[in-house]
């Protein structure tokens, strides 16, 4: 027959297993949780960081993923001359881009213009565009006096081997005639 003392031992015993068990099972599933806390926070932060040159990057040519803006450059005899400058911040990769824009289309506080351009200068030569590397194309314009006022240029740019998806648009004040044409991309800003 047990004795008081032999219960006081086996119950002391079991409690003090059964708490060993809970601090195991607790110490176990804290440090699963931080693991797996610590395992998604480095794999946010790498799938965030896109080193320069990683051919995995999105590339700078696609619209979203370029800035473009227009300012009056110089006249020439008969023309008035606006540059849209392109330029793409860090994080994208480096693309080739040749020829002048395609469906170009002007307009003023979102109204269209109505005004088409058409194109000169070589439509082959390509040229590399993205961080660091900024291409623009002139915009030219007739000088018969005044022209229609502008503050947007919508565009598709042209890769070497076709058109490459999606419309860029440029701001800034210009202006635009009948007869306007745009150049080819240039290395540049």
């Amino acid at each position: 027959m047990p004795t008081s003392r032999n219960t006081a031992t086996v119950i002391t015993a079991t409690v003090i297993t059964a708490t060993a068990t809970v601090i195991t099972a607790t110490a176990t599933a804290t440090a699963t949780v931080i693991a797996v806390t610590g395992a998604a926070l480095a794999s946010a932060g790498t799938a965030q960081a896109v080193p320069s040159g990683d051919v995995t990057a999105p590339s700078a040519c696609r619209p979203a993923n370029h800035l473009a803006k227009i300012t009056r450059d110089r006249p020439d005899s008969g023309h008035v001359h606006f540059r849209v400058t392109l330029t793409a911040p860090k994080g994208y990769a480096t693309c080739r881009l040749a020829g002048s824009p395609t469906d170009v289309a002007f307009a003023q506080h979102g109204t269209p213009l109505g005004i088409t351009a058409g194109r000169y200068g070589d439509q082959t030569t390509s040229v590399t565009f993205g961080p660091g590397h900024p291409v623009h194309f002139d915009i030219r314009v007739p000088a018969v006096g005044r022209g229609t006022p502008a503050d947007e240029a919508s565009f598709t740019l042209r890769a070497p081997g076709g058109e490459i998806p999606g419309t860029s648009v440029a701001e800034g004040p210009f202006e635009v005639t009948a007869g306007t044409a745009v150049g080819p991309i240039r290395p540049g800003a």
